[in-house]
């Protein structure tokens, strides 16, 4: 088999039963016991506004100085460890990840904040021909099928390319992307509370110009869930 089919048979049709960090067999779970024990729960001291964890229980010095855009963000792993492998793999093919990303998140997002809509970040139209599929976009589907949340399909535009972020600082991330997202379904988002899915939450320049232009068409409300966020350590 090659290379392509054996890609899309893994996207579709994940029957191999192994673990998703290490390969070892689990007979039919996605995590073995070992790789369990690297997946670190967000679920101690985090900040009530971005959902990073925190050193205390407390809004964090960058949420206090520069208020984000969004209203509050919530995040089920923190990145380290198993997440950062799970989620990597995510973007490079594995997208039946989908499923137990968004049951993860379900688990936490009960009770968190009540939503009318469901968007995804999006990617330019040749990004995600490059990478084959939109893994924001991926999430929020499952999400929404989980928890009965409508996932509104092409809400926002990302209109522009914009340069890798892995290396830019949160400053230099906001400018990276300013103006890069348009809300072309406006009527639809207009007066509604809307979750955005994504895969991690680092600095939050995307969650933030998400928010701005979501807002800017008329949402009341911009919540974040993702798979995982970066800690919150203070220099």
């Amino acid at each position: 088999m090659n290379k392509f089919l054996k890609a899309v048979k893994d996207f579709l049709f994940p029957t191999d039963f192994t673990c998703d960090i290490c390969g070892r067999e689990t007979f039919g779970t996605n995590i073995c016991d070992e790789c369990a024990k690297t997946l670190t729960y967000n679920d101690k001291q985090v900040c009530p506004v971005c959902g990073r964890r925190t050193v205390r229980p407390e809004i964090c010095v960058e949420c206090k100085e520069q208020p984000p855009e969004f209203d509050r963000a919530l995040s089920t792993f923190v990145y380290e460890g198993g997440a950062a492998v799970l989620i990597k793999k995510f973007k490079l093919g594995k997208g039946y990840l989908k499923q137990y990303f968004a049951y993860e998140i379900y688990k936490k997002i009960r009770g968190f904040a009540r939503c009318d809509i469901i968007v995804c970040v999006p990617m330019t139209r040749r990004a995600k021909l490059k990478r084959g599929y939109n893994q924001s976009e991926l999430l929020a589907k499952a999400l929404s099928e989980r928890c009965g949340v409508p996932y509104l399909k092409g809400a926002v535009e990302k209109r522009k390319e914009t340069a890798t972020q892995k290396e830019l600082s949160r400053k230099e991330r906001g400018k990276n992307l300013k103006g890069c997202f348009k809300v072309v379904k406006r009527e639809e988002v207009k007066g509604k509370r809307v979750l955005v899915a994504d895969d991690v939450l680092t600095t939050g320049a995307t969650a933030d110009e998400m928010a701005f232009a979501l807002k800017k068409a008329g949402a009341v409300k911009v919540y974040l869930a993702t798979v995982a966020s970066v800690e919150y350590k203070m220099l």
